[in-house]
């Protein structure tokens, strides 16, 4: 049964993502989170088009939803307190939040991965030490984490993604040390290490592919997380520098006049709140899926 087990062909990467699309729709609360998640991600793909105005364009100062333009045109977000209109500088924001979002989770996962996977393979030592390192960053509070790097680097995107993944990846270590640690004395991990290949090799073709379930699961969670820091942190004007749109920095900029003008600061703040709940709507639809499955 065994030889049989460790024979059996393995499933494309395609085959698999495919399945889990087909599994995904029988969610309904997954569904939703990944029609959001698509929609700002249309969003920022087609932001040429899409925006009426350059988004960083000075033009009619602090006008309220539906206000005219000079050209005729409508400001249907209305404009911020030094004329640029809300809605294209939203529409711009998400290329900012979508991308820098990605790839410091997708960093931190890299990261996160490469360490939990040799804590918990070769333990000994090696866990001692990795794990050591992880509970020791992880014993500061995250946002402090952020604001020291950033503080210290400069606020830029570069900066943003290594302070997320030097604050995210020890979390993530912890989860895939704990999946190691249950999948390494599987069948198939003492077949693989009879027909001679290495460690890493058995790491990552025969271990981690059976981690993906948890893994996904908790990188969509994780994704929401990383765009709320990167809007708090635009928040405290430690974001991307201006004047190029990003969401946290739109709601810095103007909060000092959001009961004058709480178009300003509502918009970017319905922005971020969507697209963090399209992120945690998704995570909920897999686990659903996962547990019928």
């Amino acid at each position: 049964m065994t030889e049989t087990t460790a024979t059996a062909p393995r499933e494309s990467g395609a085959m698999r993502a495919l399945k889990g699309i087909g599994l995904l729709r029988e969610s309904g609360v997954g569904m939703t989170g990944a029609g959001i998640i698509l929609f700002w991600l249309i969003v920022a793909i087609l932001a040429p088009v899409l925006a009426p105005f350059p988004p960083n364009a000075t033009l009619v100062p602090m006008l309220a939803p539906g206000g005219e333009a000079p050209d005729g045109g409508i400001f249907l977000l209305g404009t911020d307190h030094i004329g640029r209109d809300i809605l294209s500088r939203l529409i711009w924001g998400s290329r900012t939040v979508l991308f820098y979002g990605i790839v410091a989770t997708a960093c931190a996962y890299a990261v996160g991965i490469v360490m939990g996977l040799a804590a918990g393979y070769f333990g000994g030592i090696v866990d001692e030490v990795i794990s050591f390192i992880a509970n020791v960053i992880l014993s500061f509070p995250v946002m402090v984490l952020y604001v020291i790097i950033i503080s210290v680097f400069g606020a830029s995107g570069i900066n943003i993604v290594v302070a997320v993944t030097f604050a995210s990846a020890p979390g993530i270590m912890r989860i895939v040390r704990g999946l190691v640690l249950d999948l390494r004395n599987r069948d198939y991990v003492a077949a693989a290490q009879t027909r001679g290949e290495g460690a890493w090799q058995i790491m990552m073709v025969e271990i981690l592919p059976n981690a993906r379930g948890p893994l996904i699961v908790d990188s969509c969670l994780r994704m929401g997380y990383v765009i709320i820091t990167i809007g708090v942190l635009g928040f405290l004007g430690l974001g991307l520098p201006p004047p190029d749109p990003d969401w946290g920095g739109m709601i810095n900029e103007t909060r000092t006049m959001a009961l004058i003008f709480p178009h300003m600061t509502v918009f970017p703040c319905i922005a971020i709140s969507s697209l963090v709940l399209g992120f945690n709507l998704l995570a909920d639809g897999l686990r659903e899926v996962s547990l019928r499955d």
